[in-house]
């Protein structure tokens, strides 16, 4: 009882809308002269221009407008870069759909002309696609950095890309075949300049919680053995309201000797072992840490748990429960075990180590929000490199080959009779949106750039690959593959794929149905779609933006995402 239904072209009109308000937030962020945006929500303040982590950021509301995220998220769990690129794709064919809905168009007519182009894109980008396996490793190499310095164009790292390509290149080569990400640690450290970043290649996490006589035990030593371990090596406190009845003070000093009694046999069963380094997920207390000093034992309590899985898989050794009976088997050893200081932060290093192959890269930086989007950025590179790995096909960036693939789709729109024809050059409009937007984003006349990419597009040989894009640093147009703005294929298929789906769902749904009794429980976040499909918005939303809530959204004058 009470249910509000919201149908028809007008609920359709209604869901692109308040996607197309999400788009026009990303717009600006795509591309090397893109803008930074600053998020705050309370006290937590984030500036970033990674479309995933924005739209994430911006607490959507709106059914239809969630697609977004989840695509954006999509693109970043498979991908790791182009997420305001698939937004932008997505926003653009709703838009270009726009006017064949409201002339009375049956949307099954447009969602099969939408995937039928999106067959052809697909089918084209893999026989352009151009392999960059190289000859040798150092040719690989070369070619695997271009890739990881493309991604960083448009970060806010973009003036130290060369830096920090060839960083993250060395990470990910250094990893075992299954290029495991989570064997790629990131550390941040405030103080210092960005290029006092630098790249341990094995385990590094900052020393733990201590206590006194932490300071006597050596910091360095050369192929140690190392015990890893899950227990608490420190006296237990007893349970409360727990009772016990003694009849005489010998009675009492017998229980507080077996405690300690318990304590000393672990600490000498572990002594036994032969191991020099002590790491434990729990805490090793004040005595346990003199009696590992007096012994020439470097001992940490309280690691972080995905610090101990690295240093185990790394190093080679097998977390122990128990103290009992430990085999060889189970200690791990490296080549070089040592402490250093990075800033104001110290460091427990284990290097040359034997078993996986690890890599941990140090960010400086002078704010926590600036490591924060280093980080953010870190991460998009080093997905890019593994995807050039496992799938060693590039195309090139700049527009190049959406402006390729827009004059592939017209050419194939004029083989195909009926309505899907006019929709098939709607999607070889809608590719021309990031060429287009790489030229708003730098202040060019981008109507004057792509009549020159057209013209430079149809010149050449309808079967040859044309790889002329957007020349950001002239304002006019080049040879990106020339220019080593290299992306890889996967990017490119996965975008194209998305944002076509995406599209579809939307244009599938022509009805909504609204419970307000299921709602009554939900109040607490405003919101909510309102009849005939309109939105609203609480908190400290953006204005006229339909369907945000929460935080608020500044521009920022910097470097832009993709």
């Amino acid at each position: 009882n009470g249910t509000d239904t919201s149908q028809g072209k007008g609920q359709l009109i209604s869901n692109m809308n308040a996607c197309q308000a999400v788009g026009e937030i990303l717009r600006t962020t795509l591309g090397p002269r893109g803008m930074d945006k600053l998020i705050h929500e309370g006290r937590a303040v984030t500036i970033s221009n990674d479309g995933a982590t924005i739209v994430k950021l911006l607490n959507i509301v709106h059914p239809a407008a969630k697609t977004l995220v989840d695509i954006a998220k999509s693109q970043d769990d498979e991908v790791g870069d182009g997420t305001t690129s698939v937004t932008l794709l997505a926003c653009e064919m709703m838009r270009n759909s726009r006017d064949f809905v409201e002339e009375g168009m049956h949307p099954r007519v447009l969602i099969k002309g939408f995937r039928l182009a999106c067959a052809l894109t697909l089918k084209r980008i893999r026989e352009l696609a151009v392999d960059i396996r190289g000859e040798n490793a150092d040719d690989q190499r070369q070619l695997l950095q271009k890739c990881g310095a493309t991604a960083l164009n448009s970060k806010l790292i973009s003036h130290h890309k060369a830096f920090f390509a060839e960083m993250v290149t060395d990470a990910v080569l250094s990893l075992d075949e299954d290029l495991d990400l989570a064997m790629i640690g990131i550390k941040k450290v405030a103080g210092g300049s960005v290029r006092d970043s630098l790249l341990v290649r094995g385990v590094a996490f900052k020393k733990t919680f201590s206590y006194a006589g932490f300071e006597q035990q050596p910091k360095k030593f050369e192929n140690p053995k190392i015990i890893l371990l899950n227990v608490e090596l420190e006296l237990k406190a007893e349970k409360e309201n727990a009772e016990v009845r003694v009849n005489s003070t010998q009675e009492y000093q017998a229980i507080v000797d077996a405690e300690w009694n318990i304590i000393y046999e672990k600490l000498d069963r572990i002594v036994a072992t032969g191991a020099k380094v002590v790491l434990s997920r729990l805490a090793i207390g004040d005595l346990a840490t003199q009696y590992f000093a007096d012994r020439d034992i470097f001992c940490a309590g309280r690691v972080p748990s995905d610090d101990m899985e690295r240093v185990s898989r790394a190093v080679g050794g097998a977390v122990q429960s128990s103290v009992s009976n430990v085999p060889e088997s189970a200690l791990g050893s490296c080549a070089l075990f040592e402490e250093r200081s990075f800033g104001n932060e110290r460091f427990n290093l284990f290097t040359g180590v034997p078993e996986a192959k690890t890599a941990t890269i140090i960010v400086r930086g002078g704010s926590e929000q600036f490591m924060e989007e280093t980080e953010r950025s870190l991460h998009d590179s080093i997905m890019i490199v593994r995807r050039a790995i496992k799938y060693p096909t590039a195309v090139a960036g700049g527009g190049a080959i959406e402006m390729a693939l827009s004059r592939y789709i017209r050419d194939e729109a004029a083989k195909v009779a009926g309505k899907h024809q006019l929709i098939m050059l709607a999607f070889a409009k809608t590719l021309e949106v990031i060429p287009r937007t790489l030229c708003d984003n730098a202040g060019f006349d981008a109507t004057s750039v792509l009549n020159k990419l057209r013209a430079r597009h149809a010149a050449a040989a309808p079967g040859d690959a044309c790889w002329i894009g957007v020349d950001i640093e002239l304002g006019d147009v080049c040879d990106t593959w020339d220019a080593f703005v290299w992306e890889p294929a996967l990017v490119k298929l996965n975008a194209i794929a998305a944002a076509t789906e995406a599209c579809c769902l939307i244009l599938s749904t022509d009805e909504t149905i609204r419970n307000p009794a299921s709602e009554a429980a939900a109040q607490g976040a405003p919101g909510t779609m309102g009849g005939g499909g309109g939105m609203s918005m609480g908190g400290m939303g953006m204005a006229g933006m339909p369907g945000m809530r929460g935080p608020g959204v500044q521009k920022l004058a910097g470097r832009g995402g993709r």
